[in-house]
């Protein structure tokens, strides 16, 4: 086992209702890279991350955070999941930032960033809240943080939920479109706090629609149709060089309605 791959996915496959809407999924991501999955609506790239988040449970394949077993095949043929006990231990190697926020409308931004802490983590209020003020100050939402959700701006919610993140200080942090929620003004501010956790070297695994973004801050880009992998490369390559016509068509289709 490569001591600095974080999450190792292999041949993950996953259907609803008989579609199939994963279909052979391998892909690894290393300590400090940014991977960007990007493809069309319905090709799979929500479902592979929840899978990997285990919101979703696999039909087959598995999944491994720095080297232990989450879930993986079983003789069955099926995907058999460790125990409770286990995954809870997996589940505090990540972090995961939705693109509605998910923040909790009767807690203070303070109390939003704190509950897992004090509560999943044990770690005691104060040292919580010191972690808490110091991402907040890093954000550039200190002055936020005895306010309540309502009153902050969706830029601002997004922004606090990625401290919410980053304060049960994972290995590596998932982000689920977290701009599609936001108007543009909003999403170049939440864009500029995921580049400067990029910078910092933060594992990051980001399914996006923002190309320019992807190809600005990550390391691979993955695109991926109807369940598979089309292609798989750095951002230069695949956005700017792309091999497969699958790829090519999306692109274009993109650059046509101007998001590219």
């Amino acid at each position: 086992m490569d001591a600095d791959i974080i999450l190792e996915l292999n041949d993950i496959k996953k259907s609803f209702d008989n579609l199939d809407v994963l279909n052979g999924i391998t892909l690894s991501v290393r300590r400090g890279e940014v991977l960007t999955i990007i493809g069309p609506s319905g090709g799979g790239k929500s479902t592979l991350l929840r899978c990997a988040t285990l919101l979703e449970t696999i039909d087959a394949g598995s999944i491994r955070y720095l080297g232990e077993t989450a879930a993986e095949t079983g003789a069955s043929g099926r995907a058999a999941y460790a125990p409770m006990e286990k995954l809870r231990g997996i589940r505090s190697y990540f972090g995961l930032v939705f693109q509605s926020f998910n923040l909790f409308p009767h807690y203070t931004v303070l109390k939003n960033v704190t509950d897992a802490p004090i509560v999943v983590q044990k770690r005691s209020k104060r040292e919580a809240e010191e972690r808490a003020r110091a991402l907040l100050q890093k954000m550039g939402l200190s002055e936020k943080e005895t306010c309540y959700p309502s009153q902050l701006s969706g830029g601002q919610q997004q922004r606090v939920s990625i401290v919410r993140a980053l304060a049960m200080e994972p290995q590596i942090l998932f982000f689920d479109e977290p701009t599609s929620a936001l108007d543009p003004e909003l999403t170049g501010e939440v864009l500029k706090v995921i580049r400067q956790l990029a910078d910092e070297h933060m594992t990051m695994l980001i399914v996006t629609h923002e190309m320019a973004f992807a190809r600005a801050v990550a390391d691979t880009v993955v695109f991926i149709d109807g369940g598979v992998i089309v292609e798989q490369g750095p951002p230069e390559q695949v956005l700017g060089d792309p091999q497969e016509e699958r790829t090519r068509q999306f692109l274009a289709r993109y650059s046509e309605k101007g998001a590219y």
